[in-house]
């Protein structure tokens, strides 16, 4: 079987989790840069790389990679790259996304729109047609350029892999699924250990700790555009690695696992229940309306993960200030506990008291925010779960 190049994208600072999920799935990694992850393996990794991968925000078919530093380059790279090895006749393609750094080349319309009509050439010289029907499955591009490299991939996802399908009730700026995934991945919890959310939102780290418990694959719930390709991902590859991911999942996944989310906003604490019954994990999940102050657990060695508020605007920050110091109040009561906290609010690691053990910065969408790790002791070993990949 053929092997191909795929490009994943991450959110920055956290390729690490993302390269690390790619092997685990066989793929073989080919370079690792800013906020993207290219590996390699046959078609069918293509289809389980979109089922599985917890941390990648899609997944690209890399056509091809050349240089550029004019407009003409741009074009005569374009056509000479091999579109008919991906493309059929009738395929419908466009350049859905182009965006540029530290290059000569920088207007994303004026890239989207030469390299359009320079595939559109190669294509119809290839198909022997003055013009193309482009009526057939879809064939979104995804380009890059840095430092003049221009990179070409074809969009397999569709929409983004952010979308597991779950999120039917959504609340005010939800952290995303694949970084509350990738945050959960950068600590020691896994499966039967105790994780608690004091300022859960809409359940978003929660959910995603049980999907990891349970061995659920991110993607099952939901389509992506590589589907109805024809030629190029293998008939059924979809199916075939739905089927795998489902005999996968751990039916005792709740034997053991304390998961417990918090709100003092009880229209949140419904929200969340909503999702994590969408998702199918409602089982393993405790929601409670609860204020941050009534924050406790009898037990040791359990590991706080949360998003708190940030404090946007200027009239909150004094309201949020306290809100960060009952945290590390609390925080500071449990026994032999870990603690990690994703924000943008400047004063949080003042605010909570503790000194962190490491700080991380990651960007979330646009926004620059901090991870925060509170190291408690270590928990005693435990067995690793028949069948779990680590954190699961």
């Amino acid at each position: 079987m053929e092997n191909f190049e795929y490009i994943a994208p991450c959110h920055f600072g956290l390729e690490s989790v993302l390269k690390r999920e790619a092997a685990e799935i066989g793929g073989k990694i080919e370079s690792v840069d800013d906020g993207r992850v290219v590996f390699s393996g046959n078609a069918d990794l293509g289809a389980a790389a979109n089922i599985r991968l917890r941390t990648a925000e899609r997944v690209l078919l890399k056509v091809g990679e050349f240089r550029a530093a004019t407009f003409d380059e741009l074009y005569e790279g374009t056509k000479a790259l091999p579109l008919e090895d991906f493309l059929p006749s009738d395929a419908k393609f466009w350049v859905a996304k182009a965006s540029s750094v530290k290059s000569a080349l920088f207007s994303p319309s004026d890239i989207q729109r030469i390299m359009k009509k320079a595939m559109a050439d190669r294509l119809g010289a290839h198909y022997g047609l003055s013009w193309l029907p482009e009526s057939g499955a879809s064939y979104p591009f995804r380009v890059s350029l840095k430092k003049d490299i221009v990179t070409v991939g074809i969009d397999m996802s569709g929409a983004s892999l952010h979308k597991r399908g779950y999120r039917v009730s959504p609340v005010i700026a939800p952290i995303s699924e694949t970084l509350a995934a990738a945050l959960i991945s950068l600590t020691p919890w896994r499966r039967g250990r105790i994780l608690v959310d004091p300022f859960c939102g809409s359940g978003t780290f929660l959910i995603e700790a049980a999907m990891m418990a349970a061995n659920i694959a991110p993607g099952l719930k939901r389509e992506f555009t590589a589907e109805s390709w024809d030629g190029i991902v293998p008939a059924g590859a979809f199916s075939r690695e739905r089927a795998k991911a489902r005999e996968a999942i751990l039916p005792d996944a709740g034997e053991g696992t304390d998961l417990q989310g918090f709100d003092i906003d009880p229209g949140a604490v419904k929200h969340a229940r909503d999702n994590a019954r969408a998702a199918g994990v409602l089982p393993y999940i405790h929601f409670q309306q609860r204020d941050v102050r009534q924050l406790s657990h009898p037990k040791k060695y359990g590991f706080l993960i949360t998003n708190p508020p940030y404090g946007e605007r200027l009239e909150d920050r004094g309201q949020v200030r306290g809100l960060y110091e009952t945290l590390g109040e609390n925080f500071r009561k449990l026994d032999a506990w870990s603690m990690y906290v994703i924000t943008a609010y400047p004063e949080a690691a003042e605010a909570i008291g503790v000194k962190p053990t490491k700080n991380r910065k990651i960007y979330n969408g646009m926004m620059k925010t901090y991870f925060y790790e509170y190291s408690g002791p270590k928990p005693p070993r435990m067995p690793r779960p028949a069948g779990g990949e680590r954190g699961k």
